[in-house]
């Protein structure tokens, strides 16, 4: 997928596509924005086609060509992926999806990567076998991010793996080169100073940055008895060096979005299973005052209020979620007032 496509550049993307699955449909096409210092454009509103969401992997087929119309139709631009989504059946959905689309038609591509730490002596070779399992599957020749899935500090991964020689960047910067895609980036979870010193380095476009109404650490700042992971205003080193925020866990693996668990939560910051989250939830919701759309459109329209954040990433179980999502975009971010009102709720660490 070329960088030059009239997707990117063109305000009024896939309007002739578009059209002739919107007839007598009323379509308030999604805002754009600047994909940190890329030059690209991005929907505010980003499909992530993992696990915990699920439609992408699990739903019907037809069900999933629908997706496909109504992201289009919305003006969504941009849908994430990994290789370890369903162990490949997420790319591999997303393949024959895309095959369905005329080239000039089809969304950014980006999916991600992550290496067995027991074999960190050979990271090129597996980045080399992972991206060209990614693109067999996805059945394209390029994709147009591509990213480390790994947490730094974690089974004994770090920093010294992606910025040292012949480490993660030096292999990517080589498969750049090559054409196999045209951005780099990385999810930015486990020790943040490593996440900060990635970011500072130049070599990464973009970051998966953890960030909603649970735990908003990655875009202030948190007092010194926070229980959870703190990413520590991690949103402001991306805008200090140009790098895109794709705003990950905007419902918190679900807890933000339904009061019942659906049972493929996967916690992923410190002090937070599942029972904990849902009963932060409750909590937050009582202090949120009302007017701000559902549960989930309200966390919703937390992540569109921060300008640091290129675009909200949306795990979906169900068509009626976009739907949803799609009117939480019409509605706008969340006003400063209300959110400034919530400090005292994450000032006393989540609690009533």
């Amino acid at each position: 997928l070329c960088s030059d496509s009239p997707r990117v550049q063109d305000g009024d993307a896939y309007p002739m596509e578009a059209s002739r699955h919107s007839v007598n449909l009323r379509i308030a096409m999604l805002k754009r924005r600047p994909f940190g210092n890329t030059g690209l454009q991005v929907s505010e509103l980003i499909l992530g086609a993992g696990y915990v969401g699920g439609i992408v992997i699990h739903a019907d087929d037809e069900t999933r060509r629908t997706l496909m119309r109504r992201l289009l139709e919305a003006g969504i631009n941009w849908i994430d992926t990994a290789e370890s989504y369903g162990q490949g059946a997420s790319e591999e959905a997303l393949g024959w999806l895309l095959a369905e689309l005329p080239e000039d038609n089809r969304p950014y591509i980006s999916t991600k990567f992550r290496l067995d730490t027991d074999r960190l002596d050979n990271i090129p070779g597996q980045i080399e076998t992972s991206l060209k399992g990614s693109l067999d599957r996805l059945g394209l020749e390029r994709v147009d991010l591509y990213q480390l899935h790994n947490p730094f500090g974690q089974d004994g991964f770090d920093i010294e793996h992606v910025l040292g020689p012949g480490g993660v960047c030096d292999c990517l910067d080589k498969l750049k080169a090559q054409g196999l895609f045209d951005h780099i980036g990385f999810t930015a979870l486990g020790n943040v100073g490593q996440c900060k010193r990635l970011i500072a380095s130049g070599r990464v476009e973009s970051a998966q940055v953890y960030y909603n109404l649970l735990n908003p650490s990655a875009g202030r700042r948190m007092g010194r008895d926070w229980p959870t992971t703190n990413f520590d205003n991690l949103i402001a080193d991306c805008q200090d060096h140009g790098v895109a925020v794709m705003n990950i866990r905007i419902f918190a693996g679900g807890a933000l979005a339904s009061p019942e668990p659906h049972g493929r939560e996967a916690p992923i910051t410190a002090n937070a299973d599942v029972a904990t989250e849902h009963a932060r939830a409750e909590r937050l919701l009582t202090v949120l005052p009302g007017g701000q759309g559902s549960r989930a459109q309200s966390a919703v329209r937390f992540g569109l209020t921060h300008p640091g954040i290129s675009g909200v990433v949306l795990g979906l179980a169900e068509l009626s979620h976009l739907e949803e999502a799609l009117g939480a975009a019409a509605m706008g971010p969340m006003a400063n007032d209300i959110i400034e009102g919530l400090q005292p709720f994450w000032d006393s660490g989540l609690a009533d």
